[in-house]
């Protein structure tokens, strides 16, 4: 059987090891361990350390000299400068995807928000993250604005580290529907500033929501 070309085994294998931060398999803080990883993900070093080496690059890891790399933190400060970022940056997009959507895409989101509303009632918070995800991606899609897709793309990863995080907060679940639901309601109307408002404030409301819980629960955000 003929081998994978090893850039391609190294980028296998930074797919595996994103998809296990984000999930919480790879803890915040947590030591990575070469040689389980080598046998988990059935590679060998060299492609590893090249994969550790661009997870570093996106801010996911942190190498430290001697001792290895650790699972990247969340801080205060990082929520901090960076949701007002990514706010415009979304926000923006917003206003691109209304001004492109035509009826089918109007179609796709609606399905995408029933289902988000769907989990949001019953509860499911795992789910309602991943058709939340999903509805940002749709807008960035539509927008159609590479640059906008490519600078989104990495600050997002960095945000995914506090996953679920602020739908723990008491009420967030239901609030955050609200957001969604101004947001596509503006797309629908082909009101690209209004989308872009709401979009804007469902970002920051995201930051509102993550200081409440340092504050309430200050071991799960580092400060």
């Amino acid at each position: 059987m003929r081998r994978p070309p090893a850039n391609s085994l190294h980028h296998q294998a930074a797919e595996m090891l994103r998809q296990q931060i984000f999930a919480g398999e790879l803890a915040p803080g947590s030591f990575v361990d070469e040689a389980a990883l080598c046998e988990r993900l059935a590679v060998s070093r060299t492609p590893l350390r090249e994969a550790l080496k661009v997870l570093v690059a996106e801010g996911l890891l942190r190498h430290e000299p001697r001792r290895g790399c650790f699972v990247a933190e969340i801080t205060e400060r990082d929520l901090q400068e960076i949701f007002p970022v990514i706010a415009l940056l979304e926000g923006r997009a917003a206003y691109e995807a209304t001004e492109h959507a035509g009826p089918a895409d109007i179609d796709a989101l609606q399905m995408l928000h029933q289902r988000l509303q769907d989990h949001a009632e019953a509860g499911r918070i795992t789910e309602y993250y991943e058709a939340n995800y999903a509805i940002h991606e749709a807008f960035i899609t539509l927008a159609d604005n590479r640059w906008l897709a490519q600078v989104i793309g990495d600050l997002r990863k960095i945000l995914r580290l506090a996953r679920h995080q602020t739908l723990q907060v008491p009420g967030r679940l239901q609030q955050s529907l609200s957001e969604h639901r101004q947001v596509f309601a503006a797309l629908q109307k082909g009101d690209a500033a209004a989308a872009e408002q709401a979009m804007r404030n469902h970002l920051l409301a995201q930051r509102d929501a993550l200081r409440e819980l340092a504050r309430n629960h200050p071991s799960r955000i580092t400060p």
